[in-house]
Protein backbone atom coordinates (compact mmCIF):
# COMPACT_ATOMS: atom_id res chain seq x y z
CA UNK A 1 0.00 0.00 0.00
CA UNK A 2 1.53 3.34 -1.01
CA UNK A 3 1.35 6.60 0.95
CA UNK A 4 -1.53 8.01 -1.08
CA UNK A 5 -3.49 4.82 -0.51
CA UNK A 6 -2.83 5.09 3.22
CA UNK A 7 -4.12 8.67 3.29
CA UNK A 8 -7.20 7.63 1.30
CA UNK A 9 -7.92 4.84 3.77
CA UNK A 10 -7.73 7.31 6.66
CA UNK A 11 -10.09 9.73 4.90
CA UNK A 12 -12.43 6.85 4.17
CA UNK A 13 -12.43 5.89 7.86
CA UNK A 14 -13.34 9.42 8.94
CA UNK A 15 -15.86 9.83 6.10
CA UNK A 16 -17.61 6.66 7.21
CA UNK A 17 -17.94 8.10 10.69
CA UNK A 18 -19.39 11.33 9.32
CA UNK A 19 -21.91 9.45 7.18
CA UNK A 20 -23.06 7.34 10.10
CA UNK A 21 -23.36 10.41 12.28
CA UNK A 22 -25.49 12.08 9.62
CA UNK A 23 -27.70 9.01 9.48
CA UNK A 24 -28.11 9.13 13.23
CA UNK A 25 -29.03 12.81 13.03
CA UNK A 26 -32.01 11.85 10.85
CA UNK A 27 -33.51 10.24 13.93
CA UNK A 28 -34.29 13.77 15.03
CA UNK A 29 -33.10 13.23 18.59
CA UNK A 30 -36.25 11.32 19.53
CA UNK A 31 -35.62 9.49 22.81
CA UNK A 32 -36.80 5.90 22.74
CA UNK A 33 -37.56 3.98 25.92
CA UNK A 34 -34.84 1.73 27.30
CA UNK A 35 -34.50 -0.38 30.39
CA UNK A 36 -31.78 0.95 32.67
CA UNK A 37 -28.41 -0.76 32.64
CA UNK A 38 -27.76 -2.96 35.66
CA UNK A 39 -25.69 -1.26 38.33
CA UNK A 40 -23.78 -4.50 38.75
CA UNK A 41 -23.90 -7.77 36.89
CA UNK A 42 -22.24 -11.13 37.23
CA UNK A 43 -20.66 -12.53 34.07
CA UNK A 44 -20.29 -16.30 34.22
CA UNK A 45 -16.97 -17.45 32.80
CA UNK A 46 -16.04 -20.63 30.98
CA UNK A 47 -13.11 -22.71 32.18
CA UNK A 48 -9.75 -22.60 30.46
CA UNK A 49 -9.06 -19.00 29.41
CA UNK A 50 -6.89 -17.00 31.86
CA UNK A 51 -8.63 -14.05 33.48
CA UNK A 52 -7.50 -10.70 34.85
CA UNK A 53 -9.25 -7.99 36.87
CA UNK A 54 -10.85 -5.52 34.49
CA UNK A 55 -9.75 -2.35 36.24
CA UNK A 56 -12.16 -0.48 38.47
CA UNK A 57 -15.21 -1.90 36.70
CA UNK A 58 -15.21 -4.68 39.27
CA UNK A 59 -15.33 -7.37 36.57
CA UNK A 60 -12.87 -10.19 36.14
CA UNK A 61 -12.81 -11.16 32.46
CA UNK A 62 -10.97 -13.53 30.12
CA UNK A 63 -7.79 -11.95 28.77
CA UNK A 64 -8.91 -12.46 25.16
CA UNK A 65 -11.55 -10.17 23.65
CA UNK A 66 -13.28 -10.19 20.27
CA UNK A 67 -12.44 -7.12 18.16
CA UNK A 68 -15.10 -6.11 15.64
CA UNK A 69 -13.29 -4.02 13.03
CA UNK A 70 -11.67 -6.88 11.10
CA UNK A 71 -14.95 -8.57 10.19
CA UNK A 72 -16.61 -5.92 8.02
CA UNK A 73 -16.84 -5.90 4.25
CA UNK A 74 -15.53 -2.38 3.72
CA UNK A 75 -12.20 -3.10 5.45
CA UNK A 76 -11.60 -6.68 4.37
CA UNK A 77 -8.99 -5.62 1.84
CA UNK A 78 -7.14 -3.53 4.43
CA UNK A 79 -6.93 -6.57 6.69
CA UNK A 80 -5.98 -8.73 3.71
CA UNK A 81 -8.69 -11.31 4.41
CA UNK A 82 -11.69 -12.89 2.69
CA UNK A 83 -14.86 -12.79 4.78
CA UNK A 84 -17.78 -15.19 4.97
CA UNK A 85 -21.39 -14.06 4.59
CA UNK A 86 -22.96 -11.96 7.33
CA UNK A 87 -24.97 -14.98 8.43
CA UNK A 88 -21.78 -16.97 8.88
CA UNK A 89 -20.15 -14.07 10.71
CA UNK A 90 -23.06 -14.05 13.18
CA UNK A 91 -22.31 -17.73 13.81
CA UNK A 92 -18.62 -16.87 14.13
CA UNK A 93 -19.28 -14.33 16.91
CA UNK A 94 -21.52 -16.81 18.69
CA UNK A 95 -18.77 -19.40 18.36
CA UNK A 96 -16.46 -17.01 20.21
CA UNK A 97 -18.99 -16.74 23.03
CA UNK A 98 -19.53 -20.49 23.17
CA UNK A 99 -15.76 -20.95 23.49
CA UNK A 100 -15.58 -18.60 26.46
CA UNK A 101 -14.97 -15.07 25.13
CA UNK A 102 -17.02 -12.51 27.04
CA UNK A 103 -15.74 -9.10 25.84
CA UNK A 104 -16.95 -7.88 22.45
CA UNK A 105 -15.69 -4.58 21.04
CA UNK A 106 -17.34 -2.78 18.14
CA UNK A 107 -18.00 0.80 16.99
CA UNK A 108 -20.50 3.00 15.22
CA UNK A 109 -18.12 3.30 12.25
CA UNK A 110 -17.54 -0.45 11.91
CA UNK A 111 -20.32 -0.78 9.31
CA UNK A 112 -22.23 -4.02 9.93
CA UNK A 113 -20.18 -5.03 13.00
CA UNK A 114 -22.68 -3.84 15.63
CA UNK A 115 -25.55 -5.57 13.85
CA UNK A 116 -23.66 -8.85 13.59
CA UNK A 117 -22.64 -8.82 17.25
CA UNK A 118 -26.13 -7.90 18.38
CA UNK A 119 -27.67 -10.79 16.44
CA UNK A 120 -25.11 -13.25 17.79
CA UNK A 121 -25.39 -12.24 21.44
CA UNK A 122 -29.02 -11.21 21.89
CA UNK A 123 -30.00 -14.18 24.07
CA UNK A 124 -26.85 -13.99 26.23
CA UNK A 125 -26.73 -10.23 26.58
CA UNK A 126 -26.48 -10.24 30.36
CA UNK A 127 -23.48 -12.57 30.27
CA UNK A 128 -21.27 -10.46 28.00
CA UNK A 129 -19.45 -7.13 28.18
CA UNK A 130 -20.19 -5.08 25.04
CA UNK A 131 -18.17 -1.97 24.24
CA UNK A 132 -18.91 0.38 21.36
CA UNK A 133 -17.70 3.83 20.36
CA UNK A 134 -18.78 7.36 19.44
CA UNK A 135 -16.82 8.75 16.48
CA UNK A 136 -18.73 12.03 16.02
CA UNK A 137 -16.79 14.98 17.53
CA UNK A 138 -19.95 17.07 17.96
CA UNK A 139 -21.26 16.66 21.52
CA UNK A 140 -24.81 17.34 20.41
CA UNK A 141 -24.71 14.14 18.33
CA UNK A 142 -23.47 11.83 21.10
CA UNK A 143 -26.93 10.70 22.18
CA UNK A 144 -28.01 10.07 18.60
CA UNK A 145 -24.92 7.99 17.98
CA UNK A 146 -25.59 5.84 21.02
CA UNK A 147 -29.26 5.43 20.17
CA UNK A 148 -28.26 4.10 16.76
CA UNK A 149 -25.74 1.74 18.33
CA UNK A 150 -28.35 0.42 20.75
CA UNK A 151 -30.74 -0.22 17.88
CA UNK A 152 -28.07 -2.02 15.83
CA UNK A 153 -26.94 -4.07 18.84
CA UNK A 154 -30.50 -4.84 19.89
CA UNK A 155 -29.84 -3.90 23.51
CA UNK A 156 -31.00 -1.35 26.07
CA UNK A 157 -27.51 -0.40 27.19
CA UNK A 158 -23.81 -0.82 26.48
CA UNK A 159 -21.33 -1.89 29.11
CA UNK A 160 -18.79 0.67 27.93
CA UNK A 161 -19.21 3.63 25.59
CA UNK A 162 -15.83 4.84 24.34
CA UNK A 163 -14.74 8.12 22.80
CA UNK A 164 -13.32 6.88 19.52
CA UNK A 165 -9.86 8.01 18.43
CA UNK A 166 -11.15 10.08 15.45
CA UNK A 167 -12.94 12.37 17.92
CA UNK A 168 -9.77 13.26 19.79
CA UNK A 169 -7.81 13.46 16.54
CA UNK A 170 -10.34 16.01 15.25
CA UNK A 171 -10.93 18.23 18.30
CA UNK A 172 -8.16 17.42 20.78
CA UNK A 173 -8.48 16.58 24.45
CA UNK A 174 -10.59 19.62 25.32
CA UNK A 175 -13.11 18.93 22.57
CA UNK A 176 -13.24 15.22 23.39
CA UNK A 177 -14.01 16.02 27.03
CA UNK A 178 -17.16 17.79 25.86
CA UNK A 179 -18.22 14.47 24.35
CA UNK A 180 -17.36 12.87 27.68
CA UNK A 181 -19.80 15.23 29.41
CA UNK A 182 -22.60 13.94 27.19
CA UNK A 183 -21.65 10.31 27.78
CA UNK A 184 -21.66 10.94 31.53
CA UNK A 185 -25.29 12.08 31.22
CA UNK A 186 -26.13 8.91 29.31
CA UNK A 187 -24.45 6.88 32.04
CA UNK A 188 -26.52 8.66 34.66
CA UNK A 189 -29.64 7.78 32.66
CA UNK A 190 -28.71 4.10 32.67
CA UNK A 191 -27.82 3.72 28.98
CA UNK A 192 -24.11 3.25 29.66
CA UNK A 193 -22.34 1.43 32.49
CA UNK A 194 -18.75 2.61 32.03
CA UNK A 195 -16.92 5.25 29.99
CA UNK A 196 -13.77 4.66 27.98
CA UNK A 197 -11.56 6.19 25.33
CA UNK A 198 -9.46 4.82 22.50
CA UNK A 199 -6.53 5.83 20.37
CA UNK A 200 -4.16 4.56 17.73
CA UNK A 201 -2.02 7.67 17.63
CA UNK A 202 -2.95 10.79 19.71
CA UNK A 203 -1.42 9.54 22.92
CA UNK A 204 -0.47 12.95 24.30
CA UNK A 205 -4.08 14.13 24.17
CA UNK A 206 -5.32 10.82 25.56
CA UNK A 207 -2.85 11.11 28.43
CA UNK A 208 -4.49 14.41 29.40
CA UNK A 209 -7.89 12.72 29.36
CA UNK A 210 -6.70 9.72 31.35
CA UNK A 211 -5.16 12.07 33.90
CA UNK A 212 -8.60 13.50 34.74
CA UNK A 213 -9.40 10.24 36.52
CA UNK A 214 -12.87 10.25 34.97
CA UNK A 215 -12.51 7.22 32.70
CA UNK A 216 -12.94 3.53 33.48
CA UNK A 217 -11.21 2.00 30.48
CA UNK A 218 -8.69 2.78 27.74
CA UNK A 219 -8.20 0.91 24.47
CA UNK A 220 -4.92 1.67 22.74
CA UNK A 221 -2.53 0.34 20.13
CA UNK A 222 0.06 -1.93 21.71
CA UNK A 223 1.77 -4.79 19.94
CA UNK A 224 5.15 -5.98 18.76
CA UNK A 225 4.73 -4.01 15.52
CA UNK A 226 4.70 -0.22 15.92
CA UNK A 227 1.42 -0.02 14.01
CA UNK A 228 -1.25 2.65 14.49
CA UNK A 229 -4.28 2.69 12.18
CA UNK A 230 -2.69 3.36 8.79
CA UNK A 231 0.78 4.49 9.84
CA UNK A 232 3.77 3.44 11.91
CA UNK A 233 4.34 5.02 15.31
CA UNK A 234 7.39 7.19 15.94
CA UNK A 235 9.56 6.82 19.04
CA UNK A 236 7.88 9.89 20.50
CA UNK A 237 4.42 8.36 20.02
CA UNK A 238 5.56 5.11 21.62
CA UNK A 239 6.88 7.03 24.64
CA UNK A 240 3.55 8.81 25.08
CA UNK A 241 1.73 5.50 24.63
CA UNK A 242 3.74 4.03 27.49
CA UNK A 243 3.00 7.10 29.64
CA UNK A 244 -0.71 6.51 28.99
CA UNK A 245 -0.41 2.92 30.14
CA UNK A 246 1.53 3.92 33.26
CA UNK A 247 -1.00 6.56 34.27
CA UNK A 248 -4.04 4.42 33.47
CA UNK A 249 -2.60 1.65 35.59
CA UNK A 250 -1.97 4.04 38.49
CA UNK A 251 -5.62 5.14 38.30
CA UNK A 252 -6.98 1.59 38.23
CA UNK A 253 -8.36 1.76 34.70
CA UNK A 254 -8.98 -1.33 32.59
CA UNK A 255 -6.25 -1.26 29.93
CA UNK A 256 -7.11 -3.04 26.70
CA UNK A 257 -4.55 -3.60 23.94
CA UNK A 258 -5.51 -3.46 20.27
CA UNK A 259 -3.34 -3.85 17.15
CA UNK A 260 -1.84 -6.86 18.91
CA UNK A 261 -1.32 -8.42 15.46
CA UNK A 262 -0.38 -5.06 13.93
CA UNK A 263 -3.71 -4.89 12.06
CA UNK A 264 -2.92 -8.35 10.67
CA UNK A 265 0.69 -7.56 9.76
CA UNK A 266 1.54 -10.51 11.99
CA UNK A 267 -1.67 -12.44 11.34
CA UNK A 268 -2.94 -14.46 8.42
CA UNK A 269 -2.87 -11.43 6.13
CA UNK A 270 0.89 -11.15 6.49
CA UNK A 271 1.36 -14.20 4.25
CA UNK A 272 0.57 -11.96 1.26
CA UNK A 273 3.26 -9.47 2.35
CA UNK A 274 6.06 -11.98 2.80
CA UNK A 275 5.08 -14.97 0.63
CA UNK A 276 8.65 -16.30 0.62
CA UNK A 277 8.82 -16.56 4.43
CA UNK A 278 9.31 -20.02 5.89
CA UNK A 279 5.77 -21.33 6.62
CA UNK A 280 7.01 -22.91 9.85
CA UNK A 281 8.28 -19.52 11.03
CA UNK A 282 5.06 -17.76 9.98
CA UNK A 283 2.94 -20.24 11.95
CA UNK A 284 4.82 -19.37 15.15
CA UNK A 285 4.26 -15.62 14.82
CA UNK A 286 0.63 -15.07 15.96
CA UNK A 287 1.02 -17.05 19.23
CA UNK A 288 4.27 -15.19 19.95
CA UNK A 289 2.54 -11.84 19.27
CA UNK A 290 -0.21 -12.68 21.76
CA UNK A 291 2.25 -13.77 24.43
CA UNK A 292 4.37 -10.66 23.86
CA UNK A 293 1.55 -8.28 24.82
CA UNK A 294 0.17 -10.52 27.55
CA UNK A 295 3.59 -10.45 29.22
CA UNK A 296 2.77 -6.91 30.40
CA UNK A 297 0.82 -7.48 33.64
CA UNK A 298 -0.80 -4.05 33.37
CA UNK A 299 -2.76 -5.12 30.30
CA UNK A 300 -6.19 -6.42 31.31
CA UNK A 301 -7.15 -7.75 27.91
CA UNK A 302 -6.05 -8.32 24.32
CA UNK A 303 -8.75 -7.04 21.97
CA UNK A 304 -7.82 -8.98 18.85
CA UNK A 305 -9.56 -8.34 15.54
CA UNK A 306 -11.41 -11.42 14.28
CA UNK A 307 -12.07 -12.14 10.61
CA UNK A 308 -12.64 -15.89 10.53
CA UNK A 309 -13.59 -18.68 12.90
CA UNK A 310 -10.03 -19.99 12.70
CA UNK A 311 -8.80 -16.71 14.22
CA UNK A 312 -10.86 -17.49 17.31
CA UNK A 313 -9.76 -21.11 17.55
CA UNK A 314 -6.10 -20.34 16.95
CA UNK A 315 -6.02 -17.51 19.50
CA UNK A 316 -7.83 -19.59 22.09
CA UNK A 317 -5.39 -22.46 21.54
CA UNK A 318 -2.60 -20.05 22.50
CA UNK A 319 -4.44 -18.59 25.47
CA UNK A 320 -5.40 -21.93 26.95
CA UNK A 321 -1.80 -23.22 26.80
CA UNK A 322 1.33 -21.87 28.48
CA UNK A 323 1.27 -18.10 27.89
CA UNK A 324 4.82 -17.44 29.08
CA UNK A 325 6.81 -15.29 26.64
CA UNK A 326 9.94 -17.26 25.71
CA UNK A 327 13.26 -16.37 24.16
CA UNK A 328 12.15 -18.37 21.13
CA UNK A 329 9.09 -16.12 20.84
CA UNK A 330 11.33 -13.04 20.87
CA UNK A 331 13.55 -14.50 18.14
CA UNK A 332 10.53 -15.44 16.01
CA UNK A 333 9.02 -11.96 16.30
CA UNK A 334 12.32 -10.23 15.54
CA UNK A 335 13.00 -12.39 12.49
CA UNK A 336 9.53 -12.21 11.00
CA UNK A 337 8.86 -8.54 11.73
CA UNK A 338 12.07 -7.64 9.90
CA UNK A 339 10.62 -9.30 6.81
CA UNK A 340 7.33 -7.47 7.26
CA UNK A 341 8.97 -4.07 7.81
CA UNK A 342 10.94 -4.60 4.59
CA UNK A 343 7.85 -5.44 2.54
CA UNK A 344 6.72 -2.83 0.02
CA UNK A 345 3.37 -2.53 1.82
CA UNK A 346 4.94 -1.46 5.11
CA UNK A 347 7.84 0.55 3.69
CA UNK A 348 5.22 2.79 2.03
CA UNK A 349 3.61 3.66 5.36
CA UNK A 350 4.26 7.03 6.94
CA UNK A 351 5.88 7.28 10.35
CA UNK A 352 3.83 9.61 12.54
Amino acid sequence: MDTNSSDMDRRSFLKTGAQLAAGAAMLGGVRTAHAAAPKTKQITLAAGIPTRPFGKTGHVLPVLGHGGSAMVDSWASAYMVKLDSQEERVKMVRHAYDKGIRYFDTARVYSESERIMGAALKDVRENVFIATKVADPKPENTRKSLETSLKELGTDYVDCLQIHSPVTEAVGADGAMKVYEQIAKLRDEGLVRFIGLTTHIVFEDVYKMIDTGLFDQVLLAKGYMRRSMFTLLSESKLQWRDKCIDRAHELGMAIVAMKVMGANLLGQGSRTLVPTADPALAAKVPPAALRFVLADPRIAMLNVGVSTRSDIDDNLATMTADTTLTDTDKTVLASYSELVYNSDHVKAMKIT
